[in-house]
């Protein structure tokens, strides 16, 4: 193989396919990864991938697509940035990291926002597609930018990821390159942005308003047209006329775009076919805002009068008449509500005329209204897209929409912006509108169509050629015939055209209208003459122009040479007045020159003018041509002051022009000056007003380029120090506020007069120039000592606001020195406390003017400043104002520093690095004074300050500010300026406080990443330079102090520990970004501390045991070598206490409480466990003395942490069953060791954990063991307190008695009753014998009667057991190849079990057999769980024998107080009997034992044994048969107790058995084991065979009773069902009696009244062997003796009773021998209801057998009270499934089978009740059986 190359090229590239690794040096790579190529050979490229730049291999190249990178420090530490442009790599990165959010989005089920964030990816992907093409035009690229940034802002801020600041042109800033201030204000106005984009997505009306605002941001607006079709049937030719219209005025907005379309259907100009392009210009923000705008489109079409008339007569052509109008709303358009796009398409229907009479005007104000009409598919397609900006501007940024052939259309009015001496913008348009006319039909039939003509004519009546323009995008007209409309008298036209006069030739020209019928045939159309004439000048005899407005004007009627004569009619008045209005009051006069006026007819027009040369206004006439009247001069520069602002403005090149004229034809005496000064003021202040702020530009470009008064400097300061000089002198100077609003301009003017000085006289009089500006200061430092009121004051504050603006024009001109006296002492001045925000503003914005970066300057102002600042500061007064300033000083300083060290490190040196010397020198000085004088100060506000200030966070963004400037030099230098120790002291200890508070509970947001990384490496630098400070001056013996180290390390933990450097829980990028730019900072600081604890020497055991907590924190964090270097100080403590106390049991107690709440808090893992594990038994074996303490401590620690470890990791899963099995084995872990406090609180969590999964009954177990480690004393509390109950609580009694109270109340809502019980009698002793409180005793009385109560009358569901076996290494180490008894919910499916047991493992795969798994499954690595269902294996109680118990009491504990549980499997065995299935159904039975009976402090307890054993079918039979007798027994004692019991289960179980169809249970036995041939080969069996024929037999008694029940309850409806099932009885009854015996239930009262009647039947232990032996309980004659009844009162009062009195059923045999015995006594009352089934065990009396033993041994049938003798449990009668018919009833029997009548096992012992309340003993939770709850 060839040998690897360094690659030269070949350095980046991106993965194309996806490369697993299949051999060792192979390197995995995934799609989409980047990778670093170092080395190349034959098709392989060696590298890494910088998603881990740790891991390097080899990987083929056809897998790489290589991209262009620049390549840094070639060699070992080669590194590759991408050549892709900064915006390409920030979305590739973006993406990247968005995705793996993305995918997570979806798993985690947030649908809306993974689309959401999936159409923003894509949207980046294309933009970014956009972007590598490199064929966007310039305005695109920036817009692009400006959307892409906007967007991955935006998504950064949904994601919750990090913040991103950028710069003016949307780069991202460099912390490295920009100051700490300037970061936070990126920061903050960054957040602002994006929050306010998230407002506009949330709300549409913010999203309006965001939109307003942008398009306010801009003075010029415009709105591109394109017209991509026009589709309409017309038949001739046609002009359309397209304009802005706002219809609340009724009027167009802009001049008209004029399109002539041919009658062939396209534009008459072929070259504007797919061209029609236009641009309405010059709307301002005054136009977006109106409430509506549309764009209109007139449809004129030209020929002839009537389209319906044909050519067969010669008509008249050429007319212009009305066709039809388009309206389409354009204001969300315009207001930005809708985005705009050139290439989205509107239609607009066009609106047709109806008749000839329908004006254009009238027809678009009714379709604004928004009417529908039947366009039948006619109507434009047009494309329209807002452009911001004015003319030129848009034809800048979009010059592929804004070309030369575009059409300009412009606002019918002037825009907010003219900018002088541009040729586009000088304009002398008068635009006239044709409004209306009323004509008399005169002589005619009918009302004539009137057609106007419009034409400019000059004084000898000569027209003016082409000057008319219909609109934009049309040649200009010498004449312009209105549209004719047919036979109408009042005439509207609405129509506007262009004047475009020269401006020489205005004052000689007039417009003339002429009047002409016109007719529909050619021949009448030409007879037909002008009847009638009006006219109008342009300008006034006063010179003014025609004003705006309407002009109603005078017709004129004579002989058509006459009306067209200007000699004639231009001395006649061409508007009607109201002088003249007096005098026409005929029908017609007869004027000068044959002319006669009409009174009947009538016409007005409507002008506006927009010219930049014509002014309507005679006051600014007349000062513009001042030289003409001179004497009028002052007066017109006084009237100037009341002429309309706006056409100020208009003429405000002219009219600065004369006013400079003025004062330079005037140079020689000041008459003029304050008047011209004056004037000037006004116009300035014209243009800083709001109104029009946006001519600023105007008047600089008018100073720059045609300013040209070279004397104009001496004349206006010496006017502006006259009145400072005033006003300084207390004499009233009311112009002085105004003219310090316009001093910005002023000065640049006095300036610019200066310089153009200087240039013609080559610098002459500089120095009177600087003589008069210092005059100037001066004047203006003695106003501002006045301490006068009213206008002084008003003054004061203008010169305040408004000095800063002209320092950038008189710095070069006054020495620095001198300007920054002056200025210092123009603040100075100012009296303490007068106008202080003025002030402190007026500071800011001389510190950001360019005077500040001048040494000599900025020495002086910050001998000014910085005492004020701190003064203020420590008031806290004006903070605002005093955080912006010294903000800004920062700022500069940054700047300078920046600078001076760019100076410093040029090549060459020379002349530049000597001044970058100096100017370093200089800048520390500023930053030492700073320092010094302001740092105590912030710390001092930033501790006052509340979180939520604002402030607080500028503040620490100023006080990092100050610590970035700061060097080693500085440092010491502070340090050593403290006048004494304890000062110093105090600082340090202040610091340490203030840092800690600002790293734990973070100033800025966490999406700061960059603030609070940049605030991080300075702090750290700050810590570090103090831990230097604290070593030289507090480590000595002398001078030690405790509490200033112990805040220094608690300040370096909690750095080290903070969320915002835990590198591990952020993506690749951003660790990998962090780690290049800043470090891991956590490995120094840990470093810093581990040499600090070191450097204490025998003071460390001062620090012991307070700082093993903050160490303890520090080595959890997940760094390797900071967790190597840091662990060994725990033996450092371990050593230190031990070599002064011989233990370290202060040490050990922390560690361990310490350890508990950290990895409960999510620190730690097995890691740091097995490290700590290595490291500090190195260290312990290392040491002799400590060498066994050591080991036993860490396997202490070790055992702990894996137990916290495992609680930990399923701390937080929805299914909180596992949690509860680690807090167990936490809780039991603290009683080990005698934790009692660790112990209490976990007891708690546990309990807590119960409740809110409503296991009431587990919660109480849980509380008990609390409250038995308490006394019935009142002895205080001396263990910490839990709960909420506890704080009131002080004694153990009052505690105790409360969580006795608790956990009844848990009891009940558990259903315990029994157990609530035996806590009501403990507590009912103590009232009753301890406190004597009769009160309480009775209230607890009445409870425990209630729970008596509701033990016989509430139904308490049985629950079920479940196995469930957790198999495979993939578990928990608690859970791990464990089998666990499961107690279920109340009516809990096995599926609905199965599906919450497997919700925290949706890996684990269910097993499907019951069997245990091989080693196959429990030693691999996944997770295998086996589930089924097991029954409880009820004790024998023998308090129960012999007695009649209610159903009620005995079921509960057949499920309840339970450690055994069995599981039968049925299998076959030997030859199979295709007829009898019976013959071999073999059970194999497994009993399983738990740790601890249930229920308890948990659902569920591991298995600690497991037994099998193997039931033969004969036994099986017996067990079948034993249940179902039990079935029948207890559903007659059911129907005996309640007869309101609802009929259809006993009819069920009745049924199955009697009736022949299903029956078969009986021949099916008969047939197996009855038989002489299985008798013989199983003699061993002869006993049982006996037993299962008496059981047989027995069935036939208890069948009789059902029946006889069913019978006295069975409805009419069922009857003929009953009486079968009689039948079937009566046949059953016969063949049973005959064959195997008779036997009969014999009825006894009980001793007791109001008991339910019952029954019962047994067997008893012992079956003789021969059915002749059978021993009788109960013997009766054959004739029945009659059960002995109550009298009927009693009956009846017992029916009303529920039918309470209660009977007993033995039976009888036909057996002369048989002798009647007593019923056994029953037990003491006093004989607890509920014992746990060991204790019956324990006390002296027989164990009895288990139910294995039972169904094999022979024995006798006798007595047992309880209704389910034979074991198992009992279902509810409505719960028990109808029997299927293709299963046979005994496997069925089988399957439903419950627990054994008594179970097999060893007795467990039970602790003395001394050693169950000892921490130090080992009970089992819950508490052991001899203080368990309820004993039996």
């Amino acid at each position: 193989m060839a040998p690897w190359l360094p690659t030269k090229d070949e350095k980046y590239g991106v993965v194309v396919w996806n490369f697993p690794r299949t051999r060792e040096h192979h390197l995995p790579l995934q799609v989409g990864e980047t990778v670093h190529i170092l080395e190349a050979s034959e098709g392989w490229y060696h590298g890494y991938s910088l998603r881990n730049r740790a891991a390097r291999g080899i990987f083929p190249a056809s897998l790489i697509h290589l991209k262009g990178a620049v390549v840094e420090r070639r060699g070992v530490e080669e590194s590759v940035v991408p050549a892709e442009m900064p915006m390409v790599q920030e979305i590739t990165t973006t993406l990247r990291e968005w995705v793996t959010i993305w995918k997570q989005l979806y798993v985690t089920g947030q649908l809306e926002r993974y689309q959401q964030v999936k159409g923003m990816m894509y949207e980046l992907m294309e933009q970014r597609s956009q972007l590598l093409s490199g064929t966007l035009p310039t305005d695109e690229l920036l817009q692009l930018k400006k959307e892409v940034t906007g967007k991955i802002d935006y998504g950064n801020k949904i994601l919750m990821l990090d913040l991103v600041v950028r710069d003016e042109d949307e780069n991202i800033l460099d912390p490295d390159r920009t100051s700490v201030i300037s970061l936070f204000q990126a920061h903050k106005k960054a957040a602002q942005t994006v929050t306010q984009r998230i407002q506009e997505e949330m709300s549409p009306q913010q999203s309006v308003l965001g939109r307003s605002a942008r398009q306010a941001a801009s003075p010029s607006h415009s709105l591109y047209l394109c017209v991509r079709n026009f589709v309409c049937n017309i038949g001739e030719e046609a002009q359309l006329f397209m304009a802005l219209y706002d219809p609340s005025e009724q009027r167009m907005i802009s001049e008209n775009y004029v399109i002539r379309w041919a009658s062939t259907g396209v534009p008459q100009d072929i070259e504007l076919l797919n061209n029609l392009k236009a641009i309405f210009t010059d709307l301002g923000s005054k136009d977006l805002k109106r409430e509506r705008l549309f764009l209109v489109c007139q449809i004129i079409r030209v020929g002839r009068m009537d389209l319906r008339e044909s050519y067969s007569r010669k008509l008249s052509t050429g007319l212009r008449r009305p066709f039809g109008i388009s309206v389409m709303d354009i204001t969300d358009i315009t207001k930005g509500k809708c985005e705009s796009d050139e290439d989205k398409q509107h239609f607009i229907p066009v609106h047709l005329a109806a008749a000839d009479n329908d004006f254009l005007h009238n027809m678009i104000r009714k379709a604004v209204e928004g009417k529908d009409i039947n366009h039948k598919g006619q109507g434009f397609w047009v494309s329209l897209k807002m452009l911001w900006g004015d003319l030129s501007q848009v034809r800048k940024d979009h010059p592929h929409l804004v070309d030369r052939s575009t059409v300009v259309a412009r606002k019918l009015g002037y825009p907010e912006v003219i900018m002088p001496g541009k040729q586009g913008d000088i304009r002398n348009d008068i635009y006239l509108t044709l409004v209306q006319g009323e004509f008399d039909k005169g002589n005619k039939k009918t009302q004539k169509n009137v057609e106007v003509t419009v034409c400019v004519c000059d004084e000898s009546g000569s027209v003016v050629q082409n000057v008319i323009y219909h609109g934009a995008g049309d040649k200009p007209v010498s004449e312009y015939r209105s549209v004719v409309y047919y036979q109408q008298r009042h005439q509207r036209w609405m129509e506007t055209v262009k004047i475009a006069v020269p401006i020489e030739d205005v004052h000689k020209t007039h417009l003339r209208f002429t009047f002409r019928h016109r007719s529909s045939s050619d021949y009448k159309d030409k007879s037909e003459r002008v009847f009638s004439m009006a006219f109008v000048k342009l300008m006034q005899p006063d010179g003014t122009t025609l004003r705006d407005g309407e002009h109603d004007l005078v017709l004129y009627k004579g002989d058509s040479r006459r009306l067209e004569d200007a000699g004639t009619y231009l001395s006649l008045p061409s508007t009607r007045n109201t002088s003249q209005m007096k005098m026409l009051t005929g029908s017609s006069f007869r004027m000068s020159g044959g002319l006669t006026v009409s009174a009947r007819d009538s016409f007005q027009i409507s002008t506006l003018v927009c010219s930049t040369k014509l002014t309507q206004n005679v006051n600014l006439l007349g000062l513009l041509k001042w030289r003409s009247k001179p004497k009028l001069l002052t007066g017109n520069l006084q009237n100037l002051m009341y002429v309309d602002g706006g056409e100020v403005i208009k003429f405000l090149q002219d009219t600065l022009d004369a006013l400079f004229s003025i004062m330079m034809e005037h140079s020689d005496t000041d008459f003029y000056d304050t008047l011209v000064f004056d004037a000037l003021v006004f116009i300035v202040g014209l243009v800083a007003d709001k109104k029009f702020q946006h001519f600023n530009t105007v008047l600089e470009a008018y100073i720059r380029q045609h300013f040209s008064a070279t004397l104009a400097y001496k004349k206006l300061i010496a006017v502006l120090t006259r009145y400072v000089d005033l006003a300084s002198r207390g004499e009233p100077c009311e112009p002085l506020v105004r003219t310090f609003k316009a001093l910005e301009y002023v000065f640049k003017f006095i300036v610019r007069s200066r310089h153009l000085f200087a240039q013609l006289y080559e610098g002459k009089e500089t120095a009177e120039f600087q003589c008069s500006l210092q005059r100037f200061f001066l004047a203006l430092n003695e106003l501002m000592k006045s301490p006068l009121e009213g206008p002084t004051l008003l003054a004061q504050g203008a010169a305040l606001k408004y000095l800063p603006s002209i320092l950038g024009d008189v710095f070069g001109i006054l020495d620095s020195s001198t300007l920054g006296a002056s200025l210092r002492d123009f603040v100075g001045n100012l009296p303490p406390q007068r106008l202080l925000k003025q002030k402190l503003q007026s500071l800011t914005d001389i510190v950001t003017s360019t005077v500040f970066k001048s040494y000599e300057c900025r020495e002086l102002l910050l001998q000014t400043m910085v005492p004020t600042l701190r003064d203020l500061i420590e008031e806290g007064q004006e903070e605002d104002a005093c955080v912006e300033l010294l903000s800004s000083i920062l700022e500069v300083l940054y700047k300078a520093q920046k600078r001076a060290e760019e100076l410093q490190a040029q090549p060459g040196r020379g002349r530049r690095g000597d001044h970058g010397d100096a100017e370093l020198v200089q800048v520390k000085r500023h930053i030492q004074l700073i320092l010094e004088q302001l740092l105590h100060t912030i710390n001092r506000r930033v501790i006052v300050l509340d979180r939520e200030n604002a402030l607080r966070s500028h503040y620490v963004a100023c006080m990092a500010t100050i610590l970035s400037q700061m060097d080693k030099d500085h440092y010491s230098s502070y340090i050593k300026a403290f006048p004494s120790r304890s000062e110093l002291m105090d600082f340090l200890m202040e610091t340490f406080i203030l840092f800690k508070d600002l790293i734990g509970k973070m100033v800025y947001p966490p999406d700061w990443m960059v603030m609070n990384m940049v605030q991080n490496r300075e702090f750290l630098r700050a810590i570090n330079q103090f831990a230097t400070t604290l070593t030289e001056m507090f480590l000595s013996d002398g001078s030690f102090e405790l509490q200033l180290w112990n805040n220094y390390f608690h300040l370096a933990v909690a750095f080290l520990t903070q969320e915002s450097l835990q590198l591990e829980n952020f993506s690749q990028a951003k660790r990998n970004s962090i780690l290049d730019k800043y470090g891991d900072m956590r490995a120094t600081i840990g470093a810093a501390i581990r040499d600090m604890w070191y450097n204490l020497g025998q003071r460390k055991i001062e620090f012991i045991p307070g700082m093993v907590g903050p160490i303890l924190e520090m080595t959890l964090v997940p760094e390797l070598e900071l967790r190597k270097s840091t662990i060994p100080i725990f033996f450092d403590m371990m050593l230190c206490e031990y070599q002064l106390t011989r233990s370290f049991s202060r040490f050990e107690d922390e560690l361990l409480r310490k350890l508990d709440s950290e990895v409960e808090g999510g620190r730690g893992d097995e890691q740091y466990k097995q490290l700590f594990e290595n490291i500090l038994l190195s260290c312990c074996r290392g040491h002799p003395e400590l060498a066994k303490p050591g080991e036993s401590f860490v396997a202490l620690v070790t055992g702990l942490l894996e137990r916290l470890l495992d609680y930990r990791a399923v701390m937080n899963d929805e299914n909180k069953t596992y949690s509860m099995s680690c807090t167990v084995n936490l809780l039991n872990f603290y009683k080990e060791i005698d934790r009692q406090a660790m112990y209490i609180r976990y007891l708690y969590k546990l309990k807590d954990l119960h409740i809110s999964y409503e296991n009431y009954t587990e919660g109480a177990y849980t509380l008990l063991l609390h409250a038995r480690l308490l006394k019935w004393s009142d002895e205080a509390n001396t263990a910490p307190m839990q709960g909420a109950h506890s704080p009131r609580l002080r004694t153990q009694r009052q505690l105790k008695e409360a969580l006795y109270n608790e956990i009844i109340s848990y009891f009940d809502q558990g259903k315990m009753w029994e157990e609530a019980i035996y806590i009501c009698k403990e507590l009912a002793e103590q009232y009753e014998s301890e406190v004597f409180d009769y009160e309480m005793l009775s209230d607890i009385l009445q409870r425990e009667a209630k729970f008596y109560e509701k033990i016989l009358k509430v139904l308490r569901p049985s629950p079920d057991y479940f196995a469930v076996g957790y198999y495979g290494q993939g578990f928990p180490t608690f859970l791990r190849n464990k089998v666990f008894i499961y107690r279920g919910k109340e009516y809990e499916r096995r599926e609905d079990f199965e599906m919450r047991l497997l919700s925290p493992f949706p890996n684990a795969e269910k097993l499907k057999t019951t069997s245990p798994p091989g080693q196959d499954i429990t030693s691999s690595v996944g997770q295998y769980i086996q589930c089924f269902t097991v029954q409880p294996v009820e004790e024998a109680a023998v308090r129960f024998k012999d007695r009649s118990i209610p159903e009620q009491i005995t079921s509960f504990y057949k499920t309840n107080h339970v450690q055994k549980f069995s599981y039968s499997r049925p299998f076959k065995k030997g030859p199979k009997d295709p007829d009898n299935e019976f013959a071999n159904m073999w059970i194999e039975r497994t009993t399983f034992v738990t740790a601890y009976p249930l229920p308890g402090i948990l659902r569920w307890f591991v298995v600690t044994s497991t037994t099998t054993t193997i039931i033969s079918p004969l036994e099986n039979a017996i067990e079948t048969m034993v249940k179902t007798n039990e079935k029948i027994m207890s559903e007659i004692n059911r129907h005996q107790s309640d007869p309101s019991l609802p009929i259809n289960p006993l009819s069920m179980l009745l049924n199955g058995i009697v009736d022949p169809a299903v029956m078969g249970g009986f021949a099916k036995y008969e047939t197996a084991f009855f038989q002489e041939s299985y008798l013989q080969e199983h003699p061993e069996d002869k006993g049982n065979i006996e037993k299962l024929k008496d059981l047989i037999a027995w069935q036939t008694p208890l069948l009789a009773e059902g029946i006889r029940i069913h019978g006295r309850k069975v409805t009419e409806d069922l009857r003929p069902f009953h009486e079968r099932m009689e039948q079937c009885f009566e046949q059953l009854r016969a063949k049973v009696e005959s064959q195997y015996g008779v036997r009969e239930m014999i009825c006894f009262e009980d001793r007791r009244s109001g008991r339910p009647r019952s029954m019962a039947w047994g067997s008893e232990r012992e079956w003789p062997s021969r059915a002749g032996d059978r021993q009788v309980l109960t013997e009766v004659p054959t004739t029945p003796k009659p059960v002995p009844r109550t009298s009927e009162s009693n009956d009846r009062r017992n029916e009303r009773k529920e039918n309470r009195s209660s009977t007993f059923f033995a039976y009888r045999r036909q057996d002369p021998r048989a002798s009647i015995s007593e019923l056994p006594e029953p037990k003491d009352e006093k004989r607890r209801l509920s014992r746990s089934m060991n204790d019956s065990s324990s006390d002296g009396k027989q164990t009895p057998p288990s139910r294995d033993a039972a169904g094999s041994q022979p024995s006798a049938p006798g007595l047992s009270l309880s209704p389910t003798g034979f074991g198992g449990r009992m279902k509810s009668a409505s719960k028990v499934p109808p029997l299927p018919g293709k299963i046979s009833p005994m496997v069925y029997e089988t399957f439903l089978e419950q627990s054994d009548a008594a179970a097999a096992g060893k007795a467990s012992t039970s602790p003395s009740a001394e050693e169950s309340k000892g921490l130090k003993s080992q009970p089992p939770p819950p508490p052991p059986k001899s203080k368990r709850v309820s004993q039996l």
